[in-house]
């Protein structure tokens, strides 16, 4: 079949398996010229390794100097009747290979992360293939929703203001068109929703479940990713929903470093560079600040996608260090250069004139939709798209590696 892509507003509804393929070996080629991480962990647990700064952290890890093994926990869609399967389906596949073929063990795991069933048959494999024990367990779940096993209900996240409404613009990809939209303030159930979703509880529970198994290593770290950003974003980020939610994410780093203090080890939330990503594109008022980034940031040559991130991270912040530098409130900070102030400066001044006459060409719009793209396996580089692809044999010859 000929895989064009589909997108409906800001949802990739196709991926092209041999354009994540593309990705998957840009990023290992990118880690393998970078600053090495060294004294890095071997036996990694990563909870939502499909795709971002999951599985650019599994990549890292396992090709960026530390020659790590990995477990990866994801949920993702395999080709049906309904289509062709996400880009996390495959990017899981190709990574498994690329990872065997220089003798590393990559594990995938496609299950429900919320589910105490999926923590139950992560703990046998880390019995299994890790000898009992991680060393370093990276949580990075994007969702919208997690289910409530004990009654059977769901929680849901929503993206909106606290106290008073606000408003901002949003681009849909589909019709490269601009709109203004006003969001009303979250209800005291909404709030609670994106605490469970997308806040420390999740988190927390993963790390209890493995320490009740005894499955946590002497020096085992674990680390989770967030966002603040600059005043800018503020209101409908730092200030809203999704805000509150990362600040309990953070106050369960703390409660985590008290615990995996008796193992000789600790918990950071690291707070990340603004980045296109599956989830950052739902953000109201987001992408206009994104291009504007975008162009800001390449210009200066400071620009970093959450592969460069993540290496980064690794290799200058959590490991090779004689003490992980944290700010006064405990977090890594790798949005440094983000936060520049003459990098803000000029994304202030282009965000204000930036509208839905000029936006395409105020800003990198071309930028971040080339990335969008890129995250599902269209636009890149060196890749046959008009190829015809015989899916139940790439993925059969794909799963020989097991």
């Amino acid at each position: 079949m000929i895989i064009k892509p589909e997108i409906s507003g800001v949802v990739a509804r196709s991926a092209h398996p041999l354009g994540c393929e593309k990705a998957i070996l840009q990023q290992i080629d990118y880690v393998k010229k970078a600053v090495p991480i060294k004294q890095g962990p071997k036996r990694i647990l990563i909870i939502g390794a499909s795709s971002g700064f999951g599985l650019a952290a599994r990549i890292a890890l396992t090709f960026g100097g530390a020659n790590a093994d990995t477990i990866g926990v994801s949920f993702e869609r395999g080709p049906s009747d309904k289509g062709v399967g996400s880009a996390g389906f495959y990017n899981n596949l190709y990574f498994k290979q690329f990872a065997q073929a220089e003798g590393r063990l990559a594990i995938n795991i496609q299950a429900d992360a919320f589910s105490p069933q999926t923590k139950e048959e992560v703990i046998e494999a880390v019995e299994t293939y890790f000898e009992g024990e991680v060393d370093l367990v990276i949580y990075s779940v994007a969702s919208g929703l997690r289910p409530n096993y004990a009654t059977g209900d769901q929680w849901r996240s929503a993206i909106k203001p606290i106290g008073e409404a606000v408003s901002g613009a949003s681009v849909s990809f589909e019709h490269d068109q601009w709109f203004e939209s006003v969001l009303e303030p979250a209800t005291d159930a909404e709030i609670e929703g994106t605490l469970k979703v997308m806040g420390g509880d999740d988190w927390e529970a993963w790390v209890d479940a493995l320490i009740n198994a005894e499955s946590i290593a002497k020096g085992c770290k674990t680390i989770a990713f967030s966002y603040i950003g600059p005043e800018l974003t503020h209101p409908i980020y730092l200030d809203g929903t999704l805000g509150r939610a990362k600040v309990d994410l953070h106050q369960t780093s703390h409660s985590l470093n008290l615990k995996l203090a008796n193992f000789s080890g600790g918990a950071y939330a690291s707070v990340c560079k603004a980045l296109v990503t599956k989830a950052s594109v739902f953000i109201p008022g987001l992408t206009p600040y994104l291009m504007a980034l975008y162009q800001v940031m390449k210009e200066k040559g400071t620009h970093e996608g959450c592969i460069e991130q993540m290496q980064r991270l690794f290799s200058t912040k959590l490991y090779g260090v004689d003490k992980v530098p944290v700010d006064g409130e405990r977090l890594i900070r790798i949005d440094d250069l983000e936060l520049d102030p003459d990098t803000q400066q000029q994304v202030a001044e282009i965000v204000a004139k930036m509208n839905q006459s000029n936006f395409i060409d105020a800003a990198d719009y071309a930028g971040i939709k080339q990335e969008f793209m890129q995250l599902n396996g269209f636009e890149l580089p060196d890749v046959d798209y008009s190829a015809d692809v015989d899916l139940e044999a790439l993925i059969a010859s794909l799963n020989t590696a097991d």
